[in-house]
């Protein structure tokens, strides 16, 4: 299960009357840098003992959407979420990192279609079945970048350099710069996973708000 967090929030101190905030007046400052968010917002994601994963703006009606996805091993808490949301809201409003313009803020862990691209990624998907591209190996007539049939194994174990995958049976290791980005597949059926063995975590969500800090206040 995918967690969020939607929140909506906009600078303090700017006094709107009731109803739909108003359309981006034309020539208004274009989306903040995603890098830049990134940047300032990663030291709370750690302080809270997490990793961030991407951060994204886009467009949700007349709002800026911001999007924060978050990671750990062992899976992301109610908690978590719920402290990095709040946090951040803080930081971004006291900062003015996203501008004057009324925006919501959404703080996820994960799905099952993130792309494996990272050692902590195969570390956190250990039990998960995944389907992964092979860089073709190199020869005559080869084309650069090219990539052979895709291998579907679970995940046994994931280190800083490879990952050992359970094919057909067999345990076969891997070095990541022999993989493209996994995906994990979706098992019916299957027991729920342990510990550590679930990319996606769990969160809470609650109703957007119109004006001031993201917790509330």
């Amino acid at each position: 299960m995918r967690a969020e967090s939607g929140y909506g929030s906009s600078r303090p101190g700017r006094a709107r009357g009731a109803g739909a905030p108003a359309a981006p007046r034309p020539g208004s400052r274009p989306d903040p840098d995603p890098a830049k968010l990134e940047a300032l917002l990663e030291p709370i994601v750690r302080a809270a003992g997490l990793d961030l994963e991407s951060v994204r703006v886009g467009r949700a009606g007349r709002r800026r959407l911001l999007r924060v996805v978050v990671d750990a091993d062992g899976g992301v808490s109610l908690d978590d979420i719920a402290l990095v949301s709040r946090e951040a809201s803080i930081r971004l409003d006291d900062t003015g990192a996203m501008g004057e313009a009324p925006y919501t803020l959404e703080v996820s862990s994960p799905g099952v279609d993130r792309p494996l691209t990272q050692p902590r990624h195969w570390r956190r998907a250990r039990g998960r079945l995944v389907r992964v591209p092979l860089a073709a190996a190199d020869g005559p007539g080869t084309r650069a970048g090219a990539q052979a049939a895709p291998v579907e194994g679970r995940v046994i174990a994931a280190g800083d350099s490879g990952v050992i995958l359970e094919v057909d049976g067999e345990h076969r290791e891997f070095g990541y710069a022999e993989l493209g980005p996994g995906r994990v597949q979706v098992e019916f059926g299957r027991p729920a996973a342990g510990p550590g063995q679930d990319a996606a975590g769990v969160g809470a969500a609650t109703g957007p708000r119109t004006g001031g800090r993201a917790d509330g206040h």
